[in-house]
């Protein structure tokens, strides 16, 4: 039984223009009424990374949308924990716009021919991934369509990324690199 909680559909319809408006969009929403009290969870993902100020700018509106969705008597806040979050480094890479928004970030791949491959996106576009990767030495940009890519996951790393790397990054992506 869930104490009246709103479906995901609901929650999705009830958030995506407000949250488009802030540019961003939902990735998904998990409810979970086995917690008590039950959790509401919106993944919301965009161009730019969500921070902390963000974030909760978008759990208050959520928040506010939610308690009018309760019928406005604001009594039902408690019912449910409302959480807005990122969809985190390990959220595998599956769309073209899942890279675009991993510019610049290191990737670990799995392709369909079954080798693995390592580098730094660079950009994602007409379903072709542009990696910027290491031969030997030497750097390179290699194209890579997306069909072709099984799996794909951010690496985290500790250190900021060589000076030649991101000069690459520059020249693949055209003049919008580094800002």
């Amino acid at each position: 039984m869930t104490t009246g909680l709103p479906s995901q559909t609901q929650v999705i319809e009830l958030l995506t223009g407000e949250f488009a408006r802030a540019g961003y969009e939902i990735e998904d929403v998990v409810i979970n009424s086995r917690t008590r009290p039950p959790r509401i969870t919106v993944i919301a993902d965009g161009d730019t990374a969500l921070d902390l100020d963000t974030i909760a700018a978008l759990s208050r509106t959520a928040s506010d949308l939610l308690d009018r969705l309760d019928g406005g008597t604001g009594d039902n806040s408690d019912a449910y924990i409302l959480e807005v979050s990122s969809p985190g480094v390990d959220r595998p890479l599956t769309t073209e716009k899942h890279f675009r928004r991993a510019r610049g970030r290191k990737v670990d791949l799995a392709l369909a021919d079954g080798s693995q491959l390592s580098g730094r996106v660079a950009d994602a576009i007409d379903g072709t991934l542009s990696l910027v990767v290491r031969t030997g030495r030497d750097l390179a940009v290699r194209q890579i369509p997306l069909a072709d890519v099984v799996k794909a996951v951010v690496q985290v790393e500790f250190s900021p990324p060589a000076r030649a790397e991101l000069e690459l990054l520059g020249q693949a992506q055209g003049t919008e690199a580094g800002a």
